[in-house]
């Protein structure tokens, strides 16, 4: 168990590395921090799997945007911004 969720910690740190705009970036965030919590809590993979999904897709709404072309970023005083995807 403890080496799934380790090779799921460094997928989901590559994904993240890979990730273009900051809602991909936002999706496997949540994806590697889900998979990694619900592994732990669980003790299984399911858990991991199950935490993945759910970690991911509310990464996705976090970082998404309602308009079409902009991104939510952070500033480094931790405010939330909405401006056109790099």
């Amino acid at each position: 168990m403890k080496n799934t969720i380790i090779a799921l910690a460094l997928v989901a740190s590559t994904v993240t590395l890979t990730a273009c705009t900051q809602t991909e970036r936002g999706t496997a965030i949540g994806a590697g921090t889900g998979a990694i919590i619900g592994g732990v809590v669980t003790g299984r993979a399911g858990g991991a799997l199950a935490g993945a999904a759910i970690g991911g897709a509310a990464g996705y709404l976090i970082a998404r945007s309602d308009r079409s072309g902009y991104c939510i970023y952070r500033d480094r005083y931790g405010r939330r911004y909405e401006a056109r995807c790099r």
